[in-house]
């Protein structure tokens, strides 16, 4: 949908599916990844693991209008959204993890459908006593 019809008034509360609205949840779990992160020198050395999980807002105006259509044209690709995830993960370093969320988030909203994505990002080996230290975020579709 382009601007000036129901997306550029939409309002995504919990991402929640929504029949009426048309919205349906997707969800990543448990995405294991390798990416060079952190601030401190140990961090700057090499790459560490980090957990990914990522759910999105989806718009399908055809759950709205009572179409069942089995379309590959009207969901998110898992594929892509795991391989930008696992893209952005490995390249270059970044200093803050809450910078590389982001930057997951924006490329999830890259598909025209998703219009918010929820990207958590958990380090499980930053502390021997923590299970894991990370950070959320969650960016909309900016209106039209």
């Amino acid at each position: 949908m382009g601007c000036g019809t129901r997306r550029g008034t939409l309002r995504v509360s919990g991402f929640a599916p929504d029949a009426a609205r048309g919205l349906r949840r997707v969800f990543l779990r448990g995405l294991e990844a390798r990416a060079r992160l952190g601030v401190h020198a140990h961090e700057k050395a090499g790459p560490q693991r980090i957990i990914i999980g990522i759910e999105l807002a989806v718009e399908d105006a055809d759950v709205a209008a009572g179409i069942g259509v089995d379309h590959l044209s009207r969901v998110v690709d898992y594929e892509r959204v795991v391989m930008a995830a696992r893209s952005i993960a490995s390249g270059e370093h970044v200093l803050l993890v809450e910078t590389l969320a982001e930057r997951i988030a924006l490329a999830a909203l890259a598909d025209p459908k998703v219009v918010a994505a929820r990207v958590q990002i958990e380090k499980p080996d930053a502390f021997p006593d923590v299970v894991s230290v990370g950070v959320v975020v969650e960016r909309t579709r900016p209106p039209c």
